[in-house]
């Protein structure tokens, strides 16, 4: 059976096994739950890959760079509150052999201009955050609730990530972003279908 053609639980029922044969990402789990971050989510390419890993016969956590663990505390937006956490999940995470990057969400628009030169508005949540990566497949988050149930943010579906397919997601991050992130992709899993970034309309004549 075609994962990407299974119905909407049994695609989530899927993702979890998958998941759960990346020793390292189940360790960042349980270790994020302990941190107890409001609204977290391990997100993005650690999950994505581990998928395309296992569904292209490859070891669960090969050529992955680093496990993002986003959250949202907009109480305090200062760098020295989310310093504090990075450095309580440094500790958390000491032993595992894998880097983890923890980010406050509702930061993000305080920096992004300057890192990626287009304007960011501020986030209202992690699942808004998640909404505007590059790649609708990107759009993936995960987390363990205190009771173990796994709580599954997936805005745009599955499909896509059981299908290897990479759809852009032109609604902040640039081209030039998606086109970098998908070059290296393509290298590291060839198998991946890579759609183009959606050109834009030409004006008429008497637009102009």
């Amino acid at each position: 059976m075609i994962l990407g053609r299974l119905p909407v639980d049994e695609q989530v029922d899927a993702l979890r096994a998958i998941l759960a044969r990346n020793d390292v990402l189940m360790e960042v789990l349980r270790g994020a739950a302990g941190l107890n971050l409001p609204g977290w989510y391990l997100t993005a390419g650690c999950l994505f890959q581990t998928v395309w890993n296992v569904v292209t016969g490859r070891p669960p956590a090969e050529g992955i760079r680093d496990y993002d663990l986003f959250y949202f505390d907009d109480s305090d937006l200062g760098w020295d509150a989310e310093n504090e956490v990075i450095q309580a999940g440094g500790r958390a995470f000491a032993e595992l052999p894998a880097v983890v990057e923890i980010r406050n969400e509702a930061r993000v628009h305080l920096w992004y201009e300057d890192h990626f030169g287009v304007p960011c508005a501020p986030y209202t949540s992690t699942e808004a955050a998640i909404d505007s990566f590059a790649a609708t497949t990107c759009c993936l988050g995960v987390r363990l609730e205190t009771n173990g149930k796994w709580r599954v943010y997936a805005p745009h579906g599955l499909a896509d990530v059981f299908n290897l397919v990479v759809r852009p997601n032109p609604v902040l991050a640039p081209r030039a972003v998606y086109e970098a992130k998908t070059t290296r992709w393509r290298g590291q899993w060839p198998e991946l279908t890579v759609l183009p970034w959606p050109e834009q309309p030409r004006s008429n004549a008497s637009e102009r």
